[in-house]
């Protein structure tokens, strides 16, 4: 049998009319920027969350890099995030001309708030809690430690689309929540996407004038923004999936439940779940030690895998400037050298799943 590792039509074909209707519905419209449907999208997707204002954006990435620049963080300012977030977190804060202060991990793949304690300095301005792979961080004591020093808090949800901590969803808790809908994302489009949530008036303006070249008003530029805008096909779509997001995840969850109960053996290590934080599973991620003998047991096996993520940000040829070696973050690099990520994903066959849990335990 063949496992690919992410199957991305399965969703589409399960409501294939409502997402077909809906693209025919917006070109036959006639508008296809900044109209009704991302408008709809915005306000339906602040209340999902529970959030007061949704900006919708052209990607992930444009929204971390306009949500540092809506809190004023440049040059001479310190943003502390995780050592092993994906690159584009980082990207986010030094495109801005901030310097990214990297610190550890926790067991749960998220940022370590003791490590955020000891790293603030007179130059902190913000930490960026990243919800690697579905598991929202430990926010009530990161919200606790940015109060008490004055700081901004972002969150990175590019991951955690639905996830909770406490009663809250992830992006509700910090100043500004950034989320990506590229298309493997649990919320994700046909294209790329992006969004900023806020309950804050002043920052939710600031980024609808920097989203669309710094304008409020057509030809009228207040400041030099970006053309970083969600469009109308792809906010229609994502209006559709919205509908079946818990659904989704409830799918995803049920096979991580399994995952966690029948894969029985001695070489992985399983990841753990925070009792005060849901997890939605956007990427179910073990470790081990001997990765590429694992890597190759797989491949013989016809099952797909792939690794979040091999090169962490302050080993990059990207940051070499920043002066970090090998060594600098023990926990953070043994991460990158020891996960593995099998498949999970919505429409995943139980002979599919059973056969991932077969082979993985009978590896040796």
């Amino acid at each position: 049998m063949k496992v690919p590792f992410n199957v991305l039509d399965r969703q589409f074909f399960l409501h294939q009319q409502e997402y077909e209707s809906k693209a025919l519905e917006v070109l036959r419209s006639g508008w296809y920027i900044l109209g009704s449907e991302v408008k709809s999208f915005e306000k339906e997707f602040a209340a999902y969350l529970g959030a007061k204002y949704c900006i919708g954006l052209a990607s992930g990435l444009d929204a971390l890099m306009i949500a540092f620049r809506a809190l004023g963080i440049g040059s001479g300012d310190e943003v502390i995030v995780a050592a092993n977030s994906y690159i584009a977190c980082v990207m986010g804060i030094t495109m801005n001309g901030a310097t990214p202060i990297f610190v550890e991990p926790d067991k749960y793949y998220n940022i370590d708030p003791k490590a955020v304690e000891d790293a603030v300095t007179k130059k902190t301005k913000a930490v960026l809690a990243v919800h690697l792979y579905g598991q929202s961080a430990d926010m009530s004591s990161l919200k606790d430690i940015c109060n008490r020093h004055g700081l901004y808090l972002v969150e990175d949800c590019a991951q955690s689309h639905g996830s909770k901590h406490g009663e809250k969803m992830s992006g509700t808790i910090g100043d500004i929540g950034c989320f990506s809908f590229y298309p493997s994302k649990n919320l994700g489009c046909f294209g790329d996407g992006g969004a900023i949530v806020t309950e804050n008036p002043d920052i939710e303006k600031e980024i609808r004038v920097l989203r669309n070249y710094g304008s409020e008003k057509r030809y009228h530029n207040k400041t030099v923004g970006y053309n970083s805008r969600l469009d109308e096909i792809q906010a229609g779509l994502l209006r559709v999936k919205l509908r079946y997001i818990d659904e989704l995840n409830k799918e995803r969850e049920e096979i991580a439940k399994r995952y966690l109960t029948e894969i029985k053996n001695e070489e992985i290590l399983l990841p753990e779940s925070m009792k005060n934080s849901t997890h939605i599973y956007h990427l179910f991620v073990i470790r081990l030690k001997n990765r590429e003998k694992f890597m190759k047991y797989m491949e013989e096996n016809d099952i797909g895998k792939m690794i979040h993520y091999p090169i962490p940000p302050h080993l990059s040829e990207a940051y070499s400037y920043l002066g970090y070696k090998e060594g600098d973050f023990p926990l953070a690099e043994a991460y990158s050298n020891e996960v593995v990520s099998i498949p999970i994903y919505n429409g995943m066959k139980k002979e599919e799943i059973d056969y991932v849990i077969e082979v993985i335990n009978n590896y040796k």
